[in-house]
């Protein structure tokens, strides 16, 4: 042979993308790297996570179709270079830095409530606690998995919401592997639960926007008077607002995945809250007050 003709190396390709790997690789079970990655500061993109805040309340489609180009330029990535699969191929991000921060906001808005209606330290301390680990990050996990469970056998492939006609029912397939909370690489698309939290996560932001900052600002005028018309509308108008944000932003995420279909049957909540809406402001019925919304807000303080 001669020695100065090199071989070229070869690159990954449909056929070896998982079947290549030894069999007691493939059989392990790999930690997600959102745990990895929980403690690396440095690699965390505080500035994209201060851009998808801003664009979830202007322009909320601009993030899933960031993730959405960013998934499919890893697959290319994948195509053009000789790096692990599991490594790329992820409609999650791995970045804990989103996370991170709305909890850091969380925490400043914990002592100015804690400040203004539960002056002292232990409260305020419990105060934290409830609203980042259980608010935030305990909701968001209950909300992931839900969706984790529930989103696949609806409008999955072989989902009953597949079967309806119009929507996205109609629109062709898109195939290529995804890697799932514990998945193997080379497998076909399917919805990860990192995704379902991050999904949860960004949701969460424009909840915590109406009902940390803005209720805890109107708090005086929404429970001045609670008989008064106004109070009653403008604090559920801002629940209102605030579970059709989050509903959005839900359906947003899961919109984005070309291998659900009719996911725009997400949004047939927001009819019946609006409807309940209604029905409060002819009753008379007012979620601040009558509903103690607010005391369950900062319950265990």
């Amino acid at each position: 042979m001669n020695p100065h003709i090199s071989v070229p190396r070869q690159h990954a390709s449909p056929s070896n993308f998982g079947g290549t790997a030894p069999a007691s690789r493939r059989s392990s079970l790999r930690m997600p790297r959102f745990f990895k990655r929980l403690f690396k500061f440095p690699q965390m993109d505080f500035e994209m996570a201060i851009w998808e805040m801003t664009s979830l309340l202007i322009a909320p489609k601009k993030v899933f179709k960031s993730i959405y180009y960013h998934h499919f330029h890893s697959v290319r990535s994948r195509w053009e270079t000789d790096c692990p699969p599991e490594t790329k191929n992820t409609w999650h991000r791995p970045d804990p830095s989103f996370t991170y921060l709305l909890s850091f906001f969380l925490l400043l808005t914990a002592l100015a409530w804690g400040l203004a209606y539960a002056p002292s330290f232990g409260s305020i301390v419990r105060l934290s606690f409830i609203f980042v680990f259980i608010h935030f990050i305990g909701s968001s996990l209950l909300v992931s998995t839900l969706g984790y469970l529930v989103v696949p056998r609806i409008f999955g492939p072989e989902g009953a919401a597949a079967s309806f006609a119009g929507f996205r029912g109609s629109r062709g397939r898109r195939r290529g592997a995804a890697q799932g909370l514990f998945s193997q690489p080379g497998e076909k698309d399917q919805l990860e639960f990192g995704y379902c939290f991050d999904v949860s996560n960004r949701a969460f932001f424009p909840l915590y926007l109406h009902l940390y900052v803005v209720q805890f600002l109107l708090l005086p005028l929404l429970t001045r008077n609670p008989s008064n018309f106004l109070a009653t509308f403008l604090g559920n108008t801002l629940y209102l607002s605030a579970i059709t944000y989050y509903t959005y932003i839900t359906f947003l995420g899961y919109n984005a995945l070309p291998f659900l279909h009719n996911t725009e049957l997400l949004l047939l909540p927001i009819l019946a809250f609006a409807i309940f809406w209604l029905v409060s402001l002819v009753a008379g019925w007012g979620l601040v007050m009558q509903g103690r919304s607010v005391e369950w807000l900062v319950w265990g303080a």
